[in-house]
């Protein structure tokens, strides 16, 4: 974690607790939120794109040959130590069913790949437990130091994927900071200034796919 791992495994786990610093690493996302036909959420589809920045810093930690590429193997390894660091953290998504909060459990696999200057990284996770198609839900990726800033570049960019989840009432939330202050400013305590990630306060700044079903 201290040597070779350092940039990528500490850049998105271990961000240091800024108060409301801004964002040191970007990141374009894709979110598919699939259903079957039973009424009930069986996975979330994961595309993420990383700066150009941040993205050849983990080219010179993990180019172990210096061949300015990175290879499979040394893809398969940013893979494994993003699946391995993120569990923590619930590879950042955010889903709440009727105002609970709910776990994801570990994808088998995180596929990365490096193309036009930029790492990727693709998976898959499935609700912790079973999700059904009722009430109120909302669904996003957000990483609650807010030390990496996930952006969904188009609404298209939160899609819902099966019949059963496209028959509900939806819409994309894309909350403004400031006015989530504003609203919350009594329930925002010192203790989420100064570290967001032990509340989940954090949380009400994600962009995020809310479902009435």
């Amino acid at each position: 974690m201290k040597t070779k791992l350092m940039t990528l495994a500490a850049a998105l786990v271990l961000a240091p607790s800024l108060a409301f610093a801004h964002p040191h690493i970007f990141a374009e996302a894709r979110l598919e939120i699939v259903s079957d036909d039973k009424d009930e959420i069986t996975e979330l589809r994961n595309i993420w794109r990383f700066d150009e920045l941040f993205s050849s810093s983990v080219m010179l930690d993990f180019d172990k040959n210096s061949n300015a590429q990175l290879d499979p193997d040394e893809l398969a390894e940013v893979g494994q130590t993003v699946l391995d660091s993120l569990e923590e953290y619930d590879y950042y998504t955010t889903i709440f069913d009727n105002g609970k909060s709910v776990k994801v459990q570990k994808p088998s696999e995180i596929h990365a790949d490096y193309k036009d200057g930029q790492l990727l990284l693709f998976f898959s996770v499935k609700p912790a437990v079973t999700l059904a198609l009722k009430g109120t839900m909302s669904f996003g990726v957000y990483d609650p130091s807010m030390y990496t800033a996930m952006d969904f570049p188009t609404d298209d960019d939160l899609a819902l994927i099966g019949d059963k989840v496209n028959a509900c009432s939806h819409k994309v939330v894309r909350p403004d900071p400031d006015e989530v202050l504003a609203q919350n400013q009594g329930s925002l305590t010192d203790a989420f200034f100064n570290d967001p990630t032990g509340t989940d306060m954090s949380k009400m700044f994600a962009t995020r796919m809310e479902l009435t079903c």
